[in-house]
């Protein structure tokens, strides 16, 4: 599927006269590895956004706790429309009334191995794996590094949902998520607040 039909739904709920937000994505870089991008986002709930970039475009999933380094903590991840490339780099304030209103910082960003394997050991296409519902990966982000696994699982409610679980074995440095009101932005070095009072996107 083209990323223009992909990001139908993502385009359909944004208003792009009042949000900075970018409406289209720059096209894969050829070469090298796939990009993810962690941003904390201050809505009507605080969470993260966890997004990987498959094919051209960024799936993407709402962490509400946040990953984890901790390989014990299991985190719900909530599945969210496809985003365009061009939004690893959106940090700003999504105006009130909008969808999504409120306060984003890109906490931490980099490149990702896909890891999946069939039973026999040959690798599987990520795209498909995620279609399967279990992917592994490793990241290669500021902050975030190893391997980590997205499994799909059936929420309470019928709806799919998905766990985001570090994998391996906790080392000394193992940490559950940063405290979001103090974390600072990889991109800028600002929190939520100070982004929040600068008022929009740089």
């Amino acid at each position: 599927m083209a990323a223009e039909d992909r990001l139908r739904t993502y385009r359909g709920k944004r208003d792009f006269e009042r949000t900075r937000e970018p409406s289209g994505g720059r096209s894969p870089e050829g070469g090298g590895l796939p990009r993810f991008v962690v941003q904390i986002h201050d809505a009507r709930r605080m969470h993260f956004d966890f997004r990987l970039q498959v094919d051209d475009v960024l799936r993407s999933w709402s962490v509400p706790r946040g990953p984890s380094a901790d390989p014990g903590d299991k985190r719900l991840a909530v599945p969210t429309e496809d985003h365009p490339l061009a939004y690893e780099d959106f940090e700003g304030v999504i105006p009130k009334g909008e969808y999504g209103g409120g306060t984003v910082i890109v906490w931490d960003r980099g490149t990702y191995e896909p890891l999946s394997h069939d039973r026999q050991g040959r690798p599987v296409d990520f795209a498909e794996s995620l279609a399967r519902g279990h992917a592994t990966f490793r990241l290669h982000g500021a902050k975030l590094h190893g391997e980590y696994a997205l499994t799909r699982f059936r929420g309470r409610d019928g709806e799919d949902a998905w766990l985001l679980v570090r994998k391996g074995r906790a080392g000394k440095a193992a940490h559950g998520s940063p405290d979001p009101r103090r974390a600072r932005s990889v991109r800028t070095g600002r929190t939520l607040a100070q982004v929040a009072a600068d008022g929009e996107g740089r």
